[in-house]
């Protein structure tokens, strides 16, 4: 009963439209305020949860991002793919999905990858008579890719909540990232049936395409290598993106000025104080909910349920498959994980796993309505009606149930990059 109205009570929060912080800290303030009578200990709760160095990656790992796509880096590497694969069956869309799948590795979000990818492929993939429908619907399902590949924010906010290993979870999402990427490419090309194809554009102008993007085709290994080698730990890898990006945009494409770097910084700060602002309200909300036992009480359920492992993690994708139709994927990390985690390790659940998992659920959230945000996006760059865009997504939502249930049957896709790289469990 403590649960539900919980739940309820935060649930109306959020349905009036109210900030995810602001829902997160009224919630908790008022549990501690009918458990406790007082709510003093807030402030160390927050202070604590912020005082970590790992959240040093959030704002230069955006702020990586808004270099390269204001310097537009991002331009060259989608000329790149298109050049490389744009002549084979479905080519367009295959190309749309191998630079959707370089871009994540730069960006870490999922709406930067759609818009910026988008910006570039719609128009072209129109051009060469690829079906609209279908390109809307590629566009939103390889941006959704940001949040598996590394480096993701939203791994990085599930790995503060959860304490797993960043190192570990960004190596796990990788390959289940190019599973995703491939399968997506293969319906590509199935899809494409007839549709007319360019001529093969040779060797010299894959060679000079290359060329005109190897800055955007290395920023990828360089920053997340440096990490698995012990070059550097997370936040230096982030602080080395940043300067490789500005590098890049001031020395070799020279189209980066200050009022550039102004803009990207001011972009950089609003995402990262909002980050920054939710994390302090899911520091409150995962403190209240512990003074209260309420993660102790749903692992007693789970356990007189008798429920093993995958019939919890079933229960577990289906209920928060049915949140992303209406939360934003940061709420739902935030809201979930501190409940679900004492059940996760009472049933010995791996929890880079576990995460790789949710990743991917909240993928389909991006392009699941009403509340898809890759949906609007897609929208708003197209002026395209958002039925059309629904309707192009709708095969990839099956996709990723598909490649959802690859990866609860296989875990080793997840787990075994990690710990073969020597990250224990």
């Amino acid at each position: 009963m403590t649960a539900f109205l919980v739940f309820s009570a935060l649930i109306v929060l959020l349905l009036t439209g109210m900030p995810i912080f602001a829902a997160l800290g009224l919630t908790a303030s008022g549990i501690l305020w009918i458990f406790e009578g007082r709510t003093s200990s807030v402030a160390d709760t927050v202070f604590a949860h912020l005082n970590k160095p790992i959240l040093m990656t959030v704002p230069l790992f955006v702020l990586m991002a808004q270099i390269l796509i204001r310097a537009k880096v991002i331009d060259d590497l989608y000329d790149l793919a298109n050049t490389v694969v744009g002549h084979v069956r479905g080519g367009l869309g295959v190309a749309t999905v191998l630079s959707c799948t370089i871009f994540a590795a730069i960006s870490g979000s999922s709406v930067a990858t759609a818009l910026s990818i988008g910006s570039s492929a719609i128009p072209q993939m129109k051009r060469f008579g690829y079906p609209e429908r279908d390109a809307l619907g590629v566009i939103a399902a390889g941006g959704t890719l940001g949040i598996l590949i590394p480096p993701s924010g939203p791994m990085i906010l599930y790995a503060i909540v959860s304490q797993a290993s960043i190192g570990a979870l960004f190596l796990a999402g990788i390959l289940p990232g190019l599973m995703l990427a491939a399968i997506f490419a293969i319906w590509c090309m199935i899809r494409a049936g007839s549709t007319p194809r360019p001529a093969w554009a040779g060797w010299d102008k894959v060679g000079g395409a290359f060329r005109r993007s190897i800055w955007a085709v290395m920023a990828p290994p360089l920053v997340m290598g440096g990490i698995y080698l012990g070059v550097f730990t997370a936040g230096e890898a982030a602080a080395f993106g940043t300067l490789y990006a500005l590098l890049v945009a001031t020395l070799v494409y020279r189209n980066f000025g200050l009022k550039d770097l102004w803009d990207c910084t001011t972009a950089t700060l609003r995402t990262s104080l909002m980050v920054f602002m939710i994390i302090a309200g899911a520091a409150m909300f995962g403190h209240a909910i512990t003074i209260i036992r309420l993660p102790v009480g749903v692992t007693e359920a789970v356990t007189a349920l008798g429920l093993g492992k995958y019939a919890f993690l079933l229960a577990v994708m289906a209920m928060i498959f049915v949140m992303g139709m209406f939360f934003e994927s940061i709420a739902i990390i935030l809201i979930t994980t501190p409940i679900l985690l004492p059940t996760l390790v009472a049933l010995d659940i791996d929890l880079v796993w576990y995460g790789v998992l949710l990743m991917v659920n909240l993928e389909l959230a991006m392009i699941t309505p009403p509340v898809g945000m890759n949906l609007f996006v897609i929208k708003g760059i197209t002026d395209a009606p958002l039925s059309d865009v629904v309707r192009g997504s709708a095969p990839y939502v099956a996709l990723m149930v598909l490649g959802l249930a690859i990866l609860l049957l296989v875990p080793g896709l997840a787990t075994w990059l990690p710990y073969a790289a020597g990250f224990g469990r």
